[in-house]
């Protein structure tokens, strides 16, 4: 009977403890979100809830295993299995708590800053950050798992004496992603470009939706995704329409005839801009830029708070303008040219004196 109850009380009480202290601990993190809603720490820590248990849980079974009496026989690899699970649950609740600290600090950081900017780029940094403390924390608990193994620390000194050739070849063969992963940190920290950036990249337009250490996700207009290395952005030129400030200046071409109303067409684009909720206000204007023998070319100029708002403006100027000349003014619009076309008056080209001389020269015959 005691065979029976003794592995029943170990292994039942342990884990009606652990849920137990994880049942109290997750009502006082509520009770705390509840109470301070003006930090998301503690409803963020809550997600933790599982990698907690399984620490606590894995924690008493390896301290409580031995006076449970069960499979003596493979006593050793139970206590190793339990201690690969600690490790493993530690390293993830590890995870889960830098990554709620880390949420909570942007979160302040993001209430506090005005700037959208600022922001992005605080935004691009903590995230870049997170991963690197994700990998270094996931190693550093797999290296832990693998020491736990007999065989793996005696063979400890043979690869610390050949860490060098080893560490070369790879070197050699992981060339491309260090380079990345470098260039990753560079963007991160050197202010490049940051998650929500509007850019233009190998003629495709878009915003930035992903930045980790190897690669860069943009979304395109038409919610297609281009993924490419982030060593792109380190050695090629792009386009940053929202590096510095998000204002822009869009332009609007229309060819039209000689004839255009151009002062009409300022004040026309005046009330276009004035009924457009996306224009700024900032500035506007419309000049001729250039001449054809049969068009000329007029250009305005309008201004808006970003990227998105710019191309509004220029698409509603654009048509309204164009309405507008077909309604009110057509002969603004280019015409071909079917005319005659009028010829230069014919000369008769003046003979010179050798063809005169041949005209009126006698053809000589063999009289005399």
């Amino acid at each position: 009977m005691e065979n029976v109850l003794r592995p029943l009380i170990v292994l039942g009480g342990t884990v009606l403890l652990t849920l137990a202290i994880g049942w109290v601990t997750d009502r006082l993190l509520c009770k705390a979100d509840q109470r301070h809603h003006d930090t998301p720490l503690w409803g963020l820590l809550r997600r933790a809830r599982i990698p907690y248990q399984l620490v606590l849980c894995a924690a008493m079974l390896r301290g409580s295993y031995d006076q449970a009496k069960l499979l003596e026989h493979h006593q050793a690899g139970v206590g190793r299995s339990l201690t690969l699970v600690l490790i493993g649950s530690a390293a993830w609740l590890v995870i889960r708590i830098a990554g709620a600290i880390v949420e909570t600090t942007y979160s302040r950081y993001a209430r506090a800053h005005r700037d959208a900017a600022r922001v992005r780029r605080v935004r691009t940094q903590v995230e870049l950050i997170m991963r690197v403390v994700s990998a270094i924390v996931i190693v550093v608990a797999a290296a832990s798992m693998l020491l736990t193994f007999p065989a793996m620390r005696a063979a400890g000194a043979s690869l610390l004496a050949s860490a060098g050739i080893i560490a070369a070849i790879a070197g050699v063969a992981a060339q491309s992603t260090l380079s990345n992963m470098f260039a990753g940190l560079q963007i991160a920290f050197g202010d490049m470009v940051r998650i929500g950036d509007t850019v233009v990249v190998d003629g495709e337009w878009g915003t930035v939706e992903e930045i980790t250490l190897t690669f860069l996700t943009v979304r395109t207009w038409d919610e297609r995704r281009i993924t490419m290395p982030v060593s792109y952005f380190t050695s090629r030129p792009f386009e940053n329409w929202s590096r510095g400030t998000p204002q822009m200046t869009g332009i609007v071409y229309w060819h039209l005839d000689h004839s255009a109303p151009i002062e009409a067409m300022r004040e026309k684009l005046r009330d276009i801009l004035r009924h457009c909720p996306a224009w700024d206000g900032r500035a506007y204007g419309l000049v001729v830029t250039d001449t054809t023998p049969n068009t000329i070319q007029v250009r305005a100029l309008v201004t808006a708070k970003d990227a998105d708002d710019i191309w509004t403006v220029r698409v509603t100027v654009r048509e309204q303008m164009i309405a507008w000349l077909s309604a009110e003014h057509p002969y603004a619009l280019p015409r071909v040219n079917t005319a005659d076309a009028v010829l230069p008056p014919y000369r008769v080209p003046s003979p010179d004196r050798a063809s005169l001389r041949k005209a009126y020269e006698f053809p000589r015959t063999g009289r005399g």
